[in-house]
This record gives structure tokens, C-alpha cells and sequence, in this order.
């Protein structure tokens, strides 16, 4: 089975992308190679999802997939968007961005918000064509969190289709509707197509 590195430091991606990789590919996470992180400096999810994956592909001489992920909420203009990780600060939990995040919607009543994931494949640091996969995932922002699944801003993401917030669906209902999932699996059909 061949091995791609998966460049994040994220323990929750980690696991929601073995979950869906297993069978396909070995998936090394880049703190397991020790990895030295780079900033984010890019002004949109694609930018930073190239910049993780060609440093850790630099460091690894492996493949590697990244992805780049943030809520996007209609009424403050797209915000946290790329900032998603650190909205409240750069050493903030997920606890204090959901806290921020309630705190600046609290004079809102258009609560209408998606979840952006892009995710690369890179074959080589300089690999010249990355696979590229952008999707999104449409909810609401409760005004309160609810659930004890997933991580980051799942719960307050509420899901009208399904009744509940993200936080509250089981990790494999979660792997098969969610932005990642969604991208994972077009990516996945991308890279099996080369073989």
C-alpha cells in the first residue's frame, strides 16, 4: 500500500481522514515524521493547502495530501474564513473561537454559514499539476453549542436537513456528508484514476 503523508497537525483530521483513507492508502501524519510546520501565510484556502503540502512533501520526499478548512458565515462577510484555527487568537481552543464566533453573531438573524474544504495532492515538493478539490458543506449557526462529536466549530454548525448540529451526527454519517468527505472522496477518485 503506498504511503502519503498528511500534512496536519490536526488530530481531528487526522482521524477523520484514516477513517476514510483506510484500504486506499497508508496515511503517515507529518507530526509522526516530524515535520517542521510552516506558517499559514496564505490569503486563501487553496494557498495555505499548497503551502502545507510542499513543506511536508519537501521535509518527507513522500506525497502528501493537505487540506485547508474554515466556516465561512454570510453575515460577517465570510469571516473567520481562513482564520478559522486561530479567530480568537493564535494559541485559541476551539472553546474560545466558538466564543468569539456567538459573541460577534449575537445582533444577527441570518445565521446562514458553510464549511469550505480544499485539499491537494501533491506527488513531489515541486509537483508542477497538485490535485486540486474545493467543497462545501451549507448550515446554520445555533446560538448555543450542542454535541460532543467532531471538533472545531461542529457544535454550533446545525444542520436543518438532519435536525441536529454537526457534533451530534456519528463520526461515519459525518465522514460521508461533510465538506471534508465530500472532497476526500472526489480526490480520492482522482488519484486512482492516474494508476
Amino acid at each position: 500500500m503506498k504511503k502519503i503523508i498528511l500534512a496536519t497537525g490536526n488530530e481531528g483530521k487526522v482521524r477523520e481522514l484514516n477513517a476514510m483513507l483506510r484500504g486506499h492508502y497508508n496515511v503517515i501524519s507529518q507530526s509522526d515524521m516530524q515535520v517542521k510546520e510552516v506558517p499559514e501565510t496564505g490569503t486563501t484556502f487553496i494557498e495555505n493547502a499548497l503551502i502545507k503540502a510542499r513543506n511536508a512533501s519537501l521535509q518527507t520526499k513522500l506525497p502528501t495530501l493537505a487540506d485547508d478548512s474554515g466556516l465561512q458565515v454570510e453575515a460577517l462577510n465570510g469571516e473567520p474564513g481562513v482564520y478559522s484555527a486561530r479567530y480568537a487568537g493564535e494559541s485559541a481552543t476551539d472553546n474560545d473561537n466558538i466564543e468569539k464566533l456567538i459573541l460577534n453573531m449575537d445582533q444577527h438573524d441570518n445565521r446562514k454559514a458553510h464549511f469550505c474544504c480544499v485539499m491537494v495532492f501533491v506527488k513531489s515538493a515541486r509537483d508542477p499539476s497538485p490535485v486540486i478539490v474545493e467543497k462545501r458543506w451549507e448550515g446554520e449557526l445555533l446560538r448555543e453549542p450542542v454535541g460532543e462529536n467532531g471538533f472545531g466549530y461542529d457544535p454550533v454548525f446545525y444542520l436543518p436537513d438532519h435536525g441536529c448540529s454537526s457534533a451530534q451526527l456519528q463520526p461515519e454519517v459525518k465522514n460521508e456528508i461533510s465538506h471534508r468527505g465530500q472532497a476526500l472522496r472526489d480526490l480520492l477518485k482522482q488519484l486512482l484514476s492516474f494508476e
